[in-house]
């Protein structure tokens, strides 16, 4: 699949196209995923390690990015792409997650802030 036209050397090495490896050209290169197709990783520059990926196409991304090709945030961050951390109280909040675009944790009742860090106006004693 993956040969050049000069087919293999003497020794039986074939000639890959550059998307191909192996003394056959039976697996993709890196930076390359899905034998016998080998596409592109496409790895996200911001979110991925390198752009190296599984056989199935995943990226190895950052600690603070997710996704097959490492281009959103992942669960405890938001703002792509800066993929800033959540940093929700442990207290005030349901959750130690975010909304992924705005940041907004999620407060239990009666408490209010991006981070779930205060009371409501007529509440108080936050934490307790």
């Amino acid at each position: 699949v993956g040969t050049l036209p000069d087919g293999c050397d003497s020794v039986g090495n074939c000639f890959c196209r550059a998307e191909f490896t192996g003394p056959r050209c039976e697996q993709c290169s890196p930076g390359f995923h899905s034998y016998p197709h080998c596409y592109a990783c496409s790895c996200d520059s911001r979110g991925a390690v390198d752009n190296n990926c599984s056989p199935a196409g995943q990226c190895r991304c950052h600690g603070n990015f997710a996704g097959h090709t490492c281009n959103q945030c992942a669960l405890g961050f938001y703002g792509y792409p800066s993929c800033t951390p959540c940093q929700c109280s442990q207290e005030g909040s349901l959750h130690s997650t975010c909304d992924q675009d705005t940041g907004q944790c999620s407060c239990r009742p009666k408490v209010t802030g991006m981070r779930c860090d205060s009371c409501v106006p007529g509440a108080y004693g936050f934490p307790h």
